[in-house]
């Protein structure tokens, strides 16, 4: 009795996965263009910082054409893009390509290089205050730079070094 009453329940279940009838639909196609990628690449890969990394790809990924300033007349857009560390302001051309940055954020985690030639250099200082300053342009070169002020005791000092520690 008990082997009748689970296969009538087995059977029972099976049926019910036999009358479900799927339809195939076709999809439209599907387009992914990375228009900003050269952005990315000169800017976001050697930074630690995951606020300054996140705000950048927001940027590589704005959709101007979208956007409620966007209008045919204009050949160039601004777009200020903001965080609590830092501010990006970029501009955009008609077709929502990135043609440069100017980038600016305090006190974020600094790259290994930096923090490593810093100590080096001035061993025993703390640091007290660090910038961030990025320049992109499209056809020119990306600048990256780190300002940064160290203490020890009562003296302060200001030093500034590019993305891989060394200094300017």
């Amino acid at each position: 009795m008990k082997k009748l009453l689970f296969g009538l329940i087995i059977l029972g279940l099976t049926i019910q996965t036999y009358a479900q009838v799927t339809k195939v639909e076709k999809l439209s196609e599907v387009v992914i263009a990375a228009t900003n990628y050269k952005y990315l690449t000169n800017v976001g890969i050697e930074n630690p910082s995951v606020p300054v990394t996140k705000l950048e790809q927001k940027v590589a990924n704005y959709d101007l054409k979208s956007s409620e300033i966007y209008n045919d007349e204009y050949d160039e857009y601004t777009v200020s893009f903001h965080i609590p560390v830092g501010t990006i302001l970029a501009a955009y051309d008609k077709d929502g390509n990135l043609l440069r940055t100017i980038e600016r954020f305090t006190n974020i985690v600094l790259p290994r290089e930096v923090l490593e030639s810093v100590a080096i250099e001035y061993p025993n200082w703390i640091f007290d205050k660090t910038v961030y300053l990025v320049n992109y342009h499209d056809n020119k070169n990306t600048t990256k730079k780190y300002k940064i002020r160290l203490k020890k005791g009562d003296e302060t000092i200001r030093i500034k070094c590019d993305a891989y520690g060394n200094f300017l």
